[in-house]
């Protein structure tokens, strides 16, 4: 009985293994979305994660919802800096996610600050 027991734990153990890594190492698309950072903020009662969003409309009605891993320090860094500015960031999509890492399933792995497509007719009226 024994036996059986610990052959069924170690099924379940080797089952959620298996979930684990697919849904955290193996991106289910990777991307990138430029817009207006309008929103970065550290949340959460016990795990604390990192959340943001871009507005890619001049209305806002486009929103993307992404989330950093507390171990990019530099991303962090830099998203803190460039909030309320136009940027660019690299991202992967996850098959799903985990409540210690972020709420969505968009990670952010690069950012880099971008110029605005609005205001590029008058900074081209600008240089003539």
């Amino acid at each position: 009985m024994k036996k059986i027991l610990a052959l069924i734990l170690l099924g379940i153990l080797l089952i959620a293994s298996v979930y684990y890594a697919v849904t955290y190492y193996v991106p289910y698309s990777e991307g990138v979305r430029s817009g207006e950072l309008i929103k970065f903020s550290k949340k959460g009662i016990l795990f604390k994660t990192y959340e943001g969003e871009i507005s890619q409309g001049i209305s806002g009605a486009q929103i993307f919802k992404f989330s950093v891993e507390g171990s990019k320090k530099d991303i962090i860094k830099n998203l803190e800096k460039y909030n309320g500015r136009y940027v660019k960031v690299t991202y992967i999509e996850r098959f799903g996610t985990f409540f210690w890492l972020g709420d969505t399933k968009y990670f952010v792995t690069k950012v880099e600050e971008d110029s605005s497509p609005h205001f590029s007719k008058l900074r081209d009226q600008k240089d003539e």
